[in-house]
């Protein structure tokens, strides 16, 4: 059974910068490619980034391009989701998703994704 569990979110200024982790147990973040999804209050979930199983290849979202960067660490079995230049739009709740059937593709779509994290509470404050 493939758990995935994040961290690292909170309460951080305009401007600021966070650092999310999930990590996973049960299989190895080398298998399969994982992506961050977001959810803010009365909105729909929102496709932030992805990184392939082998971590050679990253996708973003249009929202987050430029200040955020995903990561993995393969010896950790942890994925990572630096972000930067924080603005209040990015408050929401982070999830951590992992695609395991086509590893070395990139997924924009959260239908794609059998494993999720429970999430983690990213707040932006102005």
């Amino acid at each position: 059974q493939v758990q995935l569990v994040e961290s690292g979110g909170g309460l951080v200024q305009t401007g600021g910068s966070l650092r999310l982790s999930c990590a996973a147990s049960g299989r190895t973040v080398s298998s399969f490619a994982t992506g961050w999804f977001r959810q803010a209050p009365g909105k729909e979930p929102e496709f932030v980034a992805t990184i392939t199983a082998s971590g050679v290849r990253t996708f973003y979202g249009e929202s987050v391009k430029g200040r955020f960067m995903i990561s993995k660490d393969n010896a950790k079995n942890t994925v990572y989701l630096q972000m930067y230049s924080l603005k209040p739009e990015d408050t929401a709740v982070y999830y951590c998703a992992g695609a395991p059937v086509f590893p070395h593709a990139l997924y924009d779509n959260r239908g794609t994704y059998e494993y999720w994290g429970q999430g983690t509470q990213v707040t932006v404050s102005s």
